[in-house]
């Protein structure tokens, strides 16, 4: 049996090898996927851990009980630890945001990601965290040094004058020197701005002082006997940890996000395999199918039934041993390429080699022979089911009716479980029986798509029917064996259903937060700052002297509690409020706004059980109240939320009076110009950010596009194996026809009618699993909208046509595409030839 399994692998390469494509494909992601995780998370760490060879102690924050006055990192308790018995050097560290103009006068970086630090030199006039590469340390105020990562992205060298803005004055420093870093912030492709040290304590550190100082042990001296020695210095609040411990903490959060990461690509690498399966399944299906009378001969002279199963695996054990390998080897080339496309999307990686750990090529071996096997297993144990004599009078054959009708009450078993588990959460509200009802429910159509593909293409009859005798013969050929045009469209199937879901729900929710973001938004623009701290008052002064500025209006925020319920407040301008923002009142409006009268959203007012006319306490975190009463209810939703009150109100509460945003309004509406000149009247302040509507609503949508592109991108793999599927159905299906075939070429049937019908046939499967697909996913996008609901008011279901539309159009895309092999295939067939071929 081991002889004639390896003989059958021999004999059908070129049909086993869509089969070996496919698992190549699944197996190529996963190594890869954790190729490409192991190599980021080694890389990460390593840059992380040479970040800390000048650190043997650190001394940092840990915390102060209530009462106790917050600990200051001082020049005190900085030359304390240079002092102390084992140490070498101490350093003292102080960063915060920091907004770098570049060139064209835009923020560099994402606002979080743009830092500015301290140059702290020792008693050599250097700082061991940074390596000059050119020119020399910032020395005074007016002098700034600049990452060299930040430096080739922006053009500036040393001897520029650079733009920048920290406290909300801009600056204009002179570049002094470009350096290296080993900070992981810089390595993530973040900017790094240096001051001199006394510059970046003035600009940072305030009353708290240096975020951090690091000791450096003296030759000898262990980490933890300096720890021991810091630790007799140390201020309450105040902690001492060694170098390798913070390397280790830092190890562990990369360790975390990497594997976070991976584990979301290994999900998609899961769905690649699953339907591979199908694939599999088909293949050995029809090569079984074809070598009926062989199977049956070798039942005849003494083969089991376990023996032929037997066969049917060891076939399948090395088509899934040789797909494992060569995936294994691909996705050595997908971790690569991963790697390359995100540096060319902008994020940095710092340098490495590649790196594979050991158990990486056993997994995708295990995992290659393991879905192969799996999945022939249930071909193999049907072939060796056939009796001897009855393999014997034919040479294919068919699917019994019994068979279906088992498997169609199976299959209507597992969609009514779904269904009602799906209906179960609906009316529960049960995230976890939503979940499993769409699993159960996506199952349960797969098991039954045989049934559905007789109704489903006969629906398609008028259509193949104008194209004559090659369409009718294309749709019989698609209904001859519903078992096969199921497995094939299913593959398909599923890439659609997720991707139609996704692409469902993304795009709703996306609607509801632009809904959200700017659907109550009357101002022209919102300016704010890029780090997403507060902004000075005086910026809105400055925008009140604006003759082109129609009205202002700040937004304070302020917190605190009413009948023990925790609620936001927010400070505006009574008198101009209601030019930027369009509130919907059931009871009340802004009009009576101002003094002690405020208004509130409604699923607030329900929970302090307060209405229109109401009195309330409101009691600020500072532990000050204020009687306030309620001038209106308004419908808020989960971005305008909470009180409205006059900035009066919350101004007294406030240790620092910014505000988180300002509201602007334009006498001629946004535009171009409108937006230089508000850009001109604070400063061309790199800090600043300035945004209309559809600058907010696309930095929102921005996010959900990006997250569903990926998501594209990573199920392309499901709808590529599905393709690899089709191809082999028609291939092996084409051999099965060759006398059929070679009887319609011998009674006049031309090579492009053979071609069409081939190509018709493949259009029908892939539109087929494409309708199953898109019916699917938008029943469960609207399944999984209405959990959504209920976190967000603004939330309906959002079907994008156009998208759907380019769904089916690339399912019949993929069907011709599928169809060019195997119909050219059939096409060049020998008439007579076909005609003798059993």
């Amino acid at each position: 049996m081991l002889r004639t399994a390896l003989r059958n692998v021999l004999a059908h390469k070129a049909r086993l090898l869509m089969t070996v494509l496919a698992v190549l494909l699944g197996v190529a992601f996963v190594s890869g996927t954790l190729t490409f995780t192991d190599t980021i998370g080694d890389a990460f760490k390593k840059s992380s851990a040479k970040s800390f060879d000048h650190v043997s102690v650190a001394i940092r924050w840990g915390g102060v009980a209530a009462g106790e006055e917050e600990p200051r990192l001082d020049d005190a308790l900085l030359k304390k630890a240079e002092e102390l018995p084992g140490a070498a050097s101490a350093t003292a560290a102080v960063s915060d945001f920091t907004a770098l103009a570049d060139k064209d006068g835009k923020l560099v970086g994402e606002g979080w990601s743009t830092l500015g630090g301290n140059h702290h030199p020792g008693p050599d006039g250097k700082d061991p965290r940074y390596t000059f590469t050119d020119g020399r340390a910032p020395e005074t105020g007016d002098e700034v040094a600049l990452d060299r990562r930040t430096a080739e992205r922006t053009g500036y060298r040393t001897g520029d004058t650079v733009r920048l803005s920290v406290d909300g004055p801009v600056r204009t420093p002179e570049v002094t020197g470009i350096f290296d870093t080993s900070d992981g912030n810089v390595a993530a492709g973040g900017t790094l701005v240096l001051f001199d040290n006394d510059t970046a304590l003035d600009l940072f550190g305030g009353a708290d002082g240096y975020d951090e100082i690091t000791v450096r042990a003296a030759a000898g001296t262990s980490q933890t006997e300096l720890k021991a020695a810091v630790e007799e210095i140390l201020p309450k609040g105040t902690e001492a940890v060694t170098g390798k411990v913070l390397s280790d903490e830092q190890a562990r959060q990369i360790t975390a996000e990497t594997e976070e990461m991976g584990n979301v690509l290994l999900y998609f690498a899961a769905i690649a395999l699953f339907v591979g399966i199908f694939i599999i399944a088909n293949t050995f299906t029809m090569l079984v199918a074809q070598r009926t009378r062989e199977v049956a001969l070798m039942r005849a002279i003494g083969a089991s039934r376990r023996q032929v199963t037997r066969s049917v695996l060891i076939e399948a054990f090395l088509v899934g041993l040789v797909a494992a390998v060569l995936g294994f080897v691909a996705g050595l080339g997908i971790a690569v390429g991963m790697r390359a496309g995100i540096g060319a999307a902008g994020a940095t990686i710092p340098d490495g080699p590649l790196v594979v750990a050991p158990q990486t090529p056993l997994i995708a071996l295990v995992i290659g022979v393991v879905v192969t096997m799996l999945a022939a297993w249930l071909p193999g144990r049907r072939a060796a089911k056939v009796p001897p004599v009855a393999a014997m009078n034919s040479v294919h054959a068919t699917p019994t009716t019994r068979g279906l009708v088992v498997r169609n009450s199976i299959g209507a078993a597992i969609t009514a479980i779904g269904g009602a588990l799906l209906f179960l959460g609906v009316t529960q509200d049960k995230n976890q029986l939503l979940a499993a009802g769409s699993a159960t429910m996506m199952v349960g159509v797969i098991v039954l798509t045989p049934l559905l593909s007789r109704p489903v293409i006969a629906a398609a009859a008028p259509l193949l029917d104008r194209f004559g005798t090659a369409g009718k013969l294309a749709r019989l050929n698609s209904l001859r064996n519903p078992r096969r045009t199921a497995s094939t469209a299913s593959a398909l199937m599923i890439g659609l259903t997720l991707v139609t879901g996704l692409t469902v729900v993304a795009t709703s929710v996306q609607s509801a937060v632009d809904k959200m973001a700017v659907g109550l938004m009357k101002a022209d623009y919102a300016v704010s700052m890029a780090s997403y701290t507060g902004l000075s008052p005086d910026v809105r002064e400055k925008l009140d002297k604006v003759p082109e500025v129609a009205a202002t209006s700040p937004m304070r925020a302020a917190y605190g509690t009413v009948n023990d319920e925790w609620v936001g407040m927010t400070g505006v301008d009574p008198a101009s409020i209601g030019q930027v923002l369009s509130l919907d009142f059931s009871s009340g409006s802004l009009d009576r706004l101002g003094g002690s009268r405020a208004v509130v959203d409604h699923k607030t007012a329900e929970a302090a059980g307060i209405a229109t006319g109401d009195t309330f306490t409101y009691e600020f975190d500072d532990g000050k109240t204020e009687k306030l009463e309620v001038a209106g209810v308004y419908t808020g939703n989960e971005m305008i939320d909470g009180f409205f009150v006059s900035t009066g109100v919350v101004d007294p509460h406030l240790q620092e009076i910014t505000d988180f945003q300002v509201m602007v309004k334009m006498q001629d509406g946004p535009s171009a110009q409108a937006e230089e000149t508000i850009t001109e009247a604070l400063g061309k302040n790199p800090a600043i950010r300035i945004q209309d509507k559809r600058a907010i609503s696309e930095e929102i949508s921005g996010i959900i596009s990006l997250i569903l592109n990926m998501l594209y991108g990573l199920l392309a793999m499901a709808v590529i194996i599905a393709v690899l599927g089709v191809i082999n159905t028609l291939a092996m299906s084409v051999f099965e026809r060759k006398h059929e075939i070679g009887m319609l070429r011998a009674i006049g049937m031309d090579r492009s009618r053979v071609k069409r019908m081939i190509r018709l046939e493949s259009i029908v499967i892939s539109l087929f699993g494409a309708v199953l697909g898109i019916g699917l996913g938008v029943f469960l996008a609207w399944a999984a909208g209405t959990a959504i609901t209920e976190s967000m008011e603004t939330y309906t279901m959002t079907v994008p046509w156009e998208r759907i539309g380019a769904f089916l159009a690339l399912a019949g895309l993929v069907g011709v595409l599928a169809a060019l092999w195997p119909a050219r295939r059939a096409a060049k067939l020998n008439a007579l030839e076909a005609i003798k071929a059993e």
